[in-house]
């Protein structure tokens, strides 16, 4: 594994705000096992379960209590720190949430994305810098097509608006503060529906599931015949980390939007998703009432790889039953008081790695 993305993090400074979050705490131990120096700026842990703590992480990383919406103190540890890679994770992560506090869900996710490039701006030992977004900042019209990366931006919740927005800014300050040399190398990595253990985060079909199993109740799941497209947690960070590689090694010429999701023919409904989870769980107790969401989300949403097919020689290791068995191990392990939960995700990483 010390042998990925031709060893560039190897002893590099890479800081991660988010990295208490669920793909931000995954990001952080590949990191680690790669034999980076990790730094991570986030928001303490929600829970007790959360793969941050369940992790035991911060005992492994430089751990930094912090909240993106305070640009001084972002960019007095970027200062303190001088993070050679920069990866920017934190963010307000759910559409029914945005709902209910629409502010933060903005502050957070603008504010933040700017106060993250004024902090890079403002620390010149940063050479490569990559905002982490989601599908859902395309304007969706609900094409069988996937998105390429030159479509328009949008969103009708306050989440995916707030996400359009964070690529806007994104864009603008590739154009206005990152487009010359000796500037840092800045991109976004846009990704569909990322699964994987150690997410616990309510209203999420996975770890909604697994909490009702856990405590034998009945999960009720919504929207049964909505398309996302799944991926493992491993999936996108090896895309985001391939990305990092690029911009280091090859500058400018890799700035930009970047999709990483599942091939073409890989997209599933939820239905299909509870489907294969019960082949592996057989007594996890399903149901699925009509119109038990009222809030707007997207039925259909999909995208278009090719560019990172192309240019970064990355595509999707695993299958959609794969990616299935690979997350509802990872919960599985959780489940079991005798695991090192840091050794499992570790042997995850090492597995997902082999092919």
């Amino acid at each position: 594994m010390l042998d990925l993305f031709n060893n560039i993090y190897r002893d590099k400074k890479v800081l991660i705000t988010g990295h208490t979050g669920f793909k931000g705490s995954w990001m952080a131990i590949w990191l680690k096992e790669l034999g980076a120096e990790v730094y991570g700026y986030a928001l303490p842990p929600v829970t007790k379960k959360d793969n941050f703590v369940t992790t035991n992480l911060s005992e492994k990383i430089n751990h930094q209590d912090g909240d993106v919406r305070d640009l001084e103190e972002l960019k007095n540890y970027f200062e303190k720190v001088q993070p050679d890679i920069a990866f920017h994770l934190a963010a307000q992560p759910l559409v029914i949430d945005s709902y209910n506090n629409p502010h933060y869900n903005f502050e957070t996710n603008l504010m933040g994305t700017v106060n993250f490039f004024e902090a890079v701006r403002n620390c010149p030992s940063v050479k490569v810098a990559i905002n982490v977004t989601t599908d859902k900042c395309y304007q969706n019209n609900e094409w069988l097509w996937g998105y390429r990366e030159n479509d328009a931006m949008g969103g009708d919740d306050p989440y995916s608006a707030s996400k359009g927005c964070s690529e806007l800014i994104t864009n603008s300050y590739i154009k206005s503060f990152f487009s010359k040399e000796n500037t840092a190398n800045v991109a976004s990595g846009r990704a569909g529906n990322v699964i994987g253990g150690g997410d616990w985060a309510d209203n999420r079909i996975l770890p909604d599931m697994l909490r009702a199993y856990q405590n034998q109740e009945v999960s009720n799941i919504r929207n049964p015949n909505s398309v996302r497209p799944w991926q493992f947690v491993l999936e996108p960070l090896f895309g985001y980390m391939k990305l990092g590689e690029k911009l280091w090694a090859n500058g400018k010429s890799f700035s930009g939007g970047w999709n990483f999701g599942p091939a073409a023919f890989e997209n599933y409904s939820v239905g299909d998703v509870v489907n294969e989870v019960k082949k592996i769980i057989p007594t996890i107790k399903i149901d699925s009432p009509n119109a038990t969401e009222k809030l707007h989300e997207a039925g259909l949403l999909k995208l278009d790889i090719t560019k990172a097919v192309n240019l970064l020689n990355w595509k999707p290791k695993l299958n959609f039953e794969e990616t299935i068995q690979f997350t509802i191990n990872g919960y599985l392990d959780e489940l079991d008081p005798l695991n090192n939960i840091y050794d499992c995700r570790v042997k995850q990483i090492e597995s997902y790695c082999s092919k």
